[in-house]
């Protein structure tokens, strides 16, 4: 699901440039307004969210996953990944976001789905890791192609 629909939505940003968390999160949202999966409005939804209810898309340092309600402007369920060369930091929060996996999900089911694949995908196995997550494989990654490899080693462990 989750490499499907990041070559369906060309959603792979890499090495990007953000000034602050709200820049970061358009990144990933605005390649899947431009694919059709998200409406405008589900930016701004994550956004007022986030200032609400403080920065709940955290998974793990360095990790976020923007997301907001399917009925906040989701036409289909869709992911988009974004690595930032410099990491933005979130109000509040110690650790800067170096990853930002958008997650659109269409229904809850699509939501729980997309995130049990991500956690999948990221999780780290050297059992000393304090987070579990290994981002620094898809920091390393330089195109796209290297992305789809990453999540094809680790959704055939």
């Amino acid at each position: 699901m989750l490499k499907q629909s990041l070559i369906e939505n060309n959603s792979i940003k890499l090495h990007q440039k953000a000034e602050n968390w709200e820049e970061a999160i358009k990144l990933g949202t605005d390649m899947l307004v431009a694919s059709g999966a998200i409406e405008p409005r589900y930016y701004d939804s994550i956004i007022n969210m986030i200032k609400q209810m403080g920065p709940y898309i955290i998974l793990s340092p360095g990790l976020a996953m923007p997301h907001a309600r399917p009925e906040d402007g989701v036409n289909r369920t869709a992911f988009a990944l974004v690595t930032l060369d410099t990491p933005v930091q979130f109000e509040g929060e110690e650790e800067p976001i170096s990853v930002l996996i958008t997650l659109a999900g269409s229904d809850s089911d699509q939501h729980m789905q997309g995130i049990m694949e991500i956690t999948q995908v990221l999780e780290d196995n050297d059992p000393n890791s304090e987070t579990g997550v290994d981002l620094e494989k898809i920091l390393q990654c330089q195109r796209a192609e290297d992305i789809y490899l990453v999540i094809d080693q680790a959704l055939s462990n």
